[in-house]
């Protein structure tokens, strides 16, 4: 297959363990993975004290979420890349996969059944915007 797989991860358990998926996937298949985490807002907080300044922002927040996420899951001569990418989550991965021009986009299926079914998932939208295959892990039980 090579090429790469784009997997969204937000911090939760579910997003985990489809990301450990995903990297099996790309293990087994010979391709990349490309970690992203979402951002919604530009929101930013500057903190200090004296001549120290932090800045803490939504963006910078979810490229460390999924520079964890990344770290975590490198192993051997799997080649794991990450970013943030701003916009809902569905959108942004989409839009991730298109401009990494990936061959698959890794989602869990948290929020597939009853309300969540209803009102729309992650899952959902990704598989019914996606220009690449989308698969679909269980990820019932991670949280």
């Amino acid at each position: 297959m090579a090429g790469t797989i784009v997997v969204g991860v937000d911090g939760s358990g579910t997003a985990r363990k489809a990301a450990e998926v995903a990297r099996d996937l790309a293990a087994a298949l010979g391709a990349r993975l490309h970690v992203v985490s979402a951002f919604d807002t530009d929101r930013t907080e500057v903190f200090g004290s004296g001549s120290d300044r932090w800045i803490v922002s939504d963006a910078g927040e979810a490229e460390k979420v999924a520079r964890d996420v990344a770290a975590a899951l490198a192993a051997g001569e799997l080649q794991v890349t990450y970013s943030s990418a701003r916009g809902k989550p569905a959108e942004a991965l989409v839009r991730e996969a298109d401009r990494l021009d990936a061959s698959m986009i890794v989602v869990g299926n948290r929020r597939m059944q009853g309300l969540g079914r209803v009102l729309g998932s992650v899952a959902n939208s990704v598989a019914h915007s996606a220009s690449c295959d989308v698969y679909i892990a269980n990820t019932y039980g991670a949280d």
